[in-house]
């Protein structure tokens, strides 16, 4: 009875491990895309951080008026830019917050799963051995029956 238990919930286990395993791939690509946002961030970064050198650099020989106002337009882009990407950032982080709950719901959902099914297959066990225990007893006692008639 336990066993076929256990034998009804394997489709259940098969799909639970197929919607584990999707939502952990899903988890994967969402932390690839964070990774590659971060990058991004880190390389506007830099590149800002090399652009202000270039301005203490040209500064020190002095520069033209266009050239300063040149500087500082390019340098309100690419500050914007980085707003955008650390928004950017900040999307994918939080996405993947999402992603990893919906994970670890499935991963819980199938761990409870599999215990349920461990704990039929004991109880099968249990019921097995019982039932040989008592079909050996009664052997036993059929034989000590027979050779005390004997």
């Amino acid at each position: 009875m336990a066993q076929s238990r256990a034998a009804r919930l394997a489709p259940v286990v098969d799909m639970a491990e197929r919607a584990e395993r999707e939502a952990a791939l899903q988890l994967g690509r969402c932390q690839g895309l964070l990774r590659q946002a971060e990058v991004q961030l880190g390389d506007l970064e830099r590149y800002r951080g090399d652009y202000q050198q270039q301005w203490i650099s040209e500064g020190q020989r002095g520069v033209s008026g266009q050239w300063l106002m040149n500087y500082q337009r390019f340098l309100t882009q690419l500050e914007t830019a980085i707003g955008q990407q650390r928004t950017s950032v900040d999307w994918h982080r939080s996405n993947m917050e999402k992603v990893r709950e919906a994970w670890q719901q499935r991963y819980a959902r199938l761990e409870g799963l599999r215990k349920l099914v461990k704990r039929y297959q004991d109880e099968a066990r249990l019921a097995e051995d019982k039932r040989e225990q008592k079909l050996l007893d009664e052997l036993s006692q059929r034989i000590s029956a027979r050779d005390s008639q004997s």
